[in-house]
């Protein structure tokens, strides 16, 4: 098996798998990642948004700056 080399090889990886994506503003969301840009720039399908680990409201699409992002992970 191939391990990613480079971040954006990581996050193709990903690409239509359901991630945790944490916010600068503490702020989660959760959600099957459809897409990505080299600014790590991401959109979510089914996206659900949370704060404390508490489910706050269901988004659906969302599109999340990659300034504000933190981590992304696999959920």
């Amino acid at each position: 098996m191939i391990e990613p080399s480079r971040p954006l090889d990581a996050l193709n990886k990903a690409r239509d798998k359901r991630v945790i994506v944490e916010l600068k503003s503490n702020k989660q969301y959760v959600g099957i990642l459809k897409a990505f840009d080299i600014h790590i720039n991401v959109v979510l399908e089914e996206a659900e948004e949370r704060v404390e680990g508490e489910l706050k409201r269901k988004i659906g699409t969302a599109f999340l700056r990659g300034d504000t992002i933190t981590v992304i992970f696999p959920a």
